[in-house]
């Protein structure tokens, strides 16, 4: 009986962190996917360690994905220098540079944990995938520039 409750408690538990989880919709734009992401990296550890990658992986363009490899190999891919400045950011700021049908490119300001100024350049395009093809996905992300201190 014990036993049962303590399963019971891990179901609940391992269930619950991964509701948090936002997939891709047709009903979401492109701000929103970018807005869902950098939210996400922000937060990365919450409810759960690297939640915020996981959710940023699953907005992460098929083509993207062929790429990067599997989540393990994108996870490891986050936490590279490049990209470990977006892992709990402090601040962001998203501005709209280029925008078509299919694709849209944002400039995306970052104020790291160390008050550490960075600039992105974030790419989402359509999706390929027989289930949503008219969802929105992360296709590229630029390595950043540093743009200095925090003041």
């Amino acid at each position: 009986m014990r036993f049962q409750f303590i399963l019971l408690c891990l179901v609940l538990i391992i269930s619950s962190a991964k509701a948090e989880i936002i997939y891709p919709n047709e009903n979401l734009k492109p701000i929103d996917v970018i807005q869902i992401q950098l939210k996400a990296l922000q937060n990365n550890d919450s409810p759960t360690n690297d939640t915020g990658i996981e959710q940023t992986w699953v907005f992460a363009h098929p083509r993207n994905k062929m790429v990067t490899g599997p989540y393990s190999r994108f996870r490891i891919m986050l936490y590279d220098p490049h990209y470990r400045i977006l892992i709990n950011h402090s601040s962001h700021n998203i501005n709209l540079l280029q925008e078509s049908e299919n694709r849209y490119v944002f400039g995306v300001n970052i104020v790291s944990e160390e008050q550490q100024n960075f600039y992105y350049e974030w790419l989402i395009e359509k999706g390929s995938e027989e289930n949503c093809q008219n969802c929105w996905f992360t296709s590229a992300v630029s390595y950043p520039q540093v743009r200095g201190e925090n003041t």
